[in-house]
């Protein structure tokens, strides 16, 4: 991977405004130009949790697992993009990924032949928004309560598989700019895990202790999620559950869930765990995610037989989503 993502302006948005018009019309300049200027002011970005590993980061571990399982979030993923163009007229929607990371939701709704979504991945990490141009995602660097977009420009906002990163400070911020870009009619979809849920179990028990980065994040409440959506200033929004599983198919059964097992590794960055059980760490991880993910009114991880003569792993989680719709 080419590293030393470029942060000035001309260059970081001149292949926006080369391969991407549509998404470039989006960006206000001003912004733009004040958001890079400040970067080069304090030098880098502090604290980067998805950056490279000599500098403490775990980026490439997460990387490794969306290769290894491009669709092991499909099913809540396919969700998202479907609360974000309900009720939606014709035509291409042009929606702000504000946590995209290396461009997985869009590469995901490209193999789900979503060609009704023109994504633009954004994300604070340098390495992440690289790592979605060597991808061919169009990407931008951009703090998720500083959008480069104009007032009033996009169709959609999802702020997805990552929320809980934002400092519970920055929240209600967070949501207020997204509505700030988001035409008359557009919908915001804000998606994280319940403080008590078997998700949240899972980051301070397991994930927490054993990953390079750690992770103690604070997770939402629905009250709180529906305090932000009303405070943003959104006239229509809901709180609602939705099915969001980790899942892996391969040959045979046992191979599945080791696939799982792996995906779940690189994905937190759980290297104590790789260290400590080398070739059985893909077995302790799913063992223990058999015994965190016990989903109320759900038969918890399984494993199940598929019409092609493969087997597929499942493990369930249940997100809570937060749907703000401007509209006006």
């Amino acid at each position: 991977m080419t590293t030393g993502i470029d942060l000035d302006p001309s260059g970081a948005l001149g292949r926006l405004r080369r391969h991407h018009p549509d998404l470039i019309a989006r960006i206000d300049p001003d912004r733009a130009r004040a958001w890079y200027a400040s970067l080069r002011d304090t030098e880098r970005l502090a604290g980067d949790d998805f950056g490279e590993m000599p500098q403490g980061g775990r980026g490439e571990s997460y990387l490794r697992a969306q290769a290894q399982i491009l669709m092991a979030r499909s099913t809540g993923i396919a969700t998202l993009l479907d609360h974000l163009t309900a009720g939606a007229e014709p035509g291409t929607k042009v929606v702000l990924d504000v946590l995209g990371g290396d461009g997985l939701v869009r590469r995901v709704a490209t193999a789900l032949g979503r060609t009704d979504l023109n994504i633009l991945t954004c994300d604070v990490s340098p390495y992440m928004v690289q790592a979605a141009w060597d991808a061919g995602m169009p990407a931008l660097l951009q703090r998720a309560d500083r959008l480069l977009a104009r007032d009033d420009s996009v169709d959609g906002v999802l702020i997805a598989y990552g929320a809980h990163h934002i400092d519970p400070e920055d929240r209600v911020n967070v949501v207020r700019d997204a509505y700030r870009v988001l035409r008359p009619g557009g919908t915001l979809v804000l998606h994280d895990f319940l403080v008590g849920s078997a998700m949240d179990t899972w980051f301070s028990e397991f994930v927490d202790p054993n990953s390079l980065t750690g992770h103690r994040f604070a997770h939402f409440t629905r009250e709180e999620i529906l305090g932000y959506l009303a405070k943003a200033g959104f006239e229509s929004y809901e709180v609602a559950d939705m099915p969001d599983p980790y899942v892996a198919v391969a040959d045979t059964a046992d191979a599945a869930e080791l696939s799982l097992g792996r995906y779940l590794l690189d994905m937190y960055g759980l290297v104590s765990i790789a260290h400590a059980f080398g070739d059985q760490a893909d077995r302790v991880v799913i063992e223990r995610a058999r015994r965190i993910f016990q989903e109320p009114m759900t038969p918890g991880l399984r494993v199940q037989p598929q019409p092609d003569g493969q087997w597929r792993c499942t493990v369930p989680r249940t997100a809570v989503i937060g749907i703000g719709r401007k509209l006006r």
